[in-house]
């Protein structure tokens, strides 16, 4: 279902920009802005994921640079039987999962 939203997503934001094209430049501007938008999706397809970690400062952790993380992942990637992804670490003060107050706590 993912895909075919962001297919559907792609699709209209290349529609719009063809459309922009035309009316910049009739058909010749429509295939120029199809062509453009062509190339810029196909950019980000391979490269969105490495501008991320780069923006981020992200560094490529093995089992040996933090144990317990590593092993963490590794587990879980067992046993939803996916291979092993590679492990990055950002080294923010910010959470990166669920706040404090959404933590479930015990009744005192």
């Amino acid at each position: 279902m993912n895909t075919m939203r962001i297919s559907l997503l792609i699709a209209a934001m290349t529609a719009l920009f063809m459309g922009i094209g035309y009316l910049m430049g009739a058909e010749q501007g429509m295939l120029i802005a199809f062509m453009a938008a062509l190339a810029m999706n196909a950019f980000a397809c391979w490269n969105s994921d490495k501008m991320v970690l780069r923006i981020y400062g992200a560094r490529q952790v093995s089992a040996s640079d933090s144990p317990e993380f590593y092993s963490l992942v590794e587990h879980l990637a067992a046993r939803a039987q996916l291979s092993m992804p590679k492990v990055f670490i950002i080294d923010s003060d910010l959470p990166n999962a669920l706040p404090p107050a959404a933590t479930p706590r015990t009744p005192p």
